[in-house]
């Protein structure tokens, strides 16, 4: 006859047998719970420096390059009216320089100090990079960082020159944003539109305004992914062959990207940012954005020409130096 520990045991594993029976049929199985129960956990209590505001504020492209090259004491001494930020490659040395020599020249002007600086990333070729090293020695206008220079960068190297602009020549007036084959007519640009003489303008952007939509077509240079930017208009933006805005909005835009997803075409990128800053861009059809033939009475009457090689830019740069005397 079993003994009453036999019995005592025997009927605990009835007991837990039975619990464990009942809780299987009526417990939902665990894919169930996943979709419809809201699990219950541990109340954590958060770090003492985490806060709801700084992980808002925490950058979501933080541009976080350093200076390769740089000219941090350029507007030390004066103070610029006009700063031109110039989109350039390692190769275009000869465009630099015709631009050094042109429109570019900083002593151009007496009366209305101009600032020149090109900017550039860093090379996958180490002789590349030296040579733009020794460029840099002898003008001391180029500033680089070290992300990988290259077409899909073009941004990086944009909010480069706004990053440099905001730390290192925060109170010039107006600042241009350019590439290294635009001609640019400096009289137009400096006395017509922006006006030494006149009270400086603030959070103002201006050059030819765009009105258009990303592009789909996989074999499109401007080729823009539905998951990168889903929606189907573009705010208005100002094509980066050129425009020109007031320098207090260099660090405005500087900052807003860190807040913003990266893309790859810059001047729809700074349209953008502009969108968040609720600033709109001013139509200026003097900024021309594409190739035009020349006609010394057509480049009087515009800011910029698109496509112009070293040696044309020192063409135009002679005939319309040479004979300004003659009317059109």
């Amino acid at each position: 006859m079993p003994s009453k520990v036999s019995c005592l045991y025997l009927l605990t594993v009835v007991c837990w047998a039975s619990a464990l029976w009942y809780l299987s049929i009526t417990r939902p199985t665990s894919t169930y719970v996943g979709h419809m129960s809201v699990p219950i956990r541990k109340t954590v209590k958060p770090h003492k420096n985490i806060t709801f505001n700084n992980i808002r504020t925490r950058p979501l492209n933080p541009h976080a390059f350093e200076f390769v090259i740089n000219e941090p004491k350029k507007c030390e001494s004066v103070t610029p009216f006009l700063v031109i930020l110039i989109s350039t490659t390692h190769k275009e040395f000869d465009a630099r320089q015709a631009i050094r020599e042109t429109w570019g020249d900083e002593s151009t002007f007496g009366d209305v100090r101009i600032l020149t600086i090109f900017l550039l990333g860093r090379n996958t070729d180490p002789v590349l990079n030296q040579m733009v090293e020794q460029e840099s020695q002898i003008f001391h206008d180029i500033v680089v960082e070290d992300f990988i220079d290259s077409y899909h960068n073009l941004t990086l190297k944009t909010m480069m020159g706004m990053r440099w602009v905001a730390t290192f020549c925060p109170k010039a007036q107006y600042v241009m944003k350019t590439d290294s084959d635009i001609f640019v007519n400096m009289d137009n640009l400096i006395y017509k539109l922006l006006k030494p003489n006149t009270k400086p303008r603030r959070r103002y952007f201006t050059g030819y305004v765009i009105n258009g939509g990303p592009i789909r077509d996989m074999r499109s240079k401007w080729y823009m992914p539905r998951d990168l930017y889903p929606e189907s208009k573009y705010p208005p933006f100002c094509s980066g062959t050129g425009y020109v805005f007031s320098a207090d909005v260099a660090e405005l835009i500087y900052k807003t990207s860190l807040h913003t997803r990266l893309l790859h075409l810059e001047d729809v990128y700074v349209g953008l940012c502009l969108r968040k800053l609720g600033i709109h861009p001013y139509q200026n059809s003097g900024f021309n954005h594409w190739k035009m033939a020349y006609s010394l009475c057509r480049y009087r009457r515009v800011i910029t020409v698109h496509q112009i090689s070293p040696e044309e830019m020192h063409r135009i740069w002679n005939d319309m130096s040479s004979k300004k005397h003659l009317r059109c």
